[in-house]
């Protein structure tokens, strides 16, 4: 806690905790012999690292991306999560559905250190469930 009232102390993923992440995820993905996009953000969703394996989808690129900003921009929630929150709600899910950048499917995952959001990992290319462990691989690893 800031001894100043109108600042706070947020700690975010650095470039080597992005880096580990990253090749967690990517030996993940090897082990389930799937081909995908891992993006790292910090906690802000900027970009820290990025891997498209050999022969994964190009497209996915950016999907991984908004996935690991789509974690960091709605406070931690796993993307699945935040689907599974608004599906019921037809006009929040088509909303939030139609903005740019928000993936609300499975593969964006938060990093968390002492139960703090410091960044996010988005995974594309493989199956929904495959995506998801893939990019909780990653987070398990910083």
């Amino acid at each position: 806690m800031s001894s100043r009232p109108n600042l706070q102390t947020l700690q975010s993923l650095s470039y080597a905790g992005a880096a580990a992440a990253l090749e967690a995820s990517l030996a993940e993905a090897t082990r389930l012999g799937v081909r995908v996009n891992v993006a790292v953000v910090d906690r802000a969703g900027w970009l820290l690292a990025f891997a498209r394996m050999d022969g994964a989808f190009a497209m996915s690129g950016s999907i991984a991306q908004d996935k690991a900003r789509t974690v960091c921009g709605f406070a931690g929630i796993p993307t699945d999560d935040l689907y599974a929150a608004i599906a019921g709600e037809p006009p929040v899910r088509d909303g939030i559905a139609g903005r740019a950048e928000v993936a609300a499917f499975a593969g964006g995952v938060p990093v968390l250190i002492d139960g703090e959001l410091v960044g996010a990992i988005g995974v594309s290319g493989a199956s929904a469930e495959q995506d998801k462990q893939v990019a909780a691989a990653g987070a398990a690893a910083v």
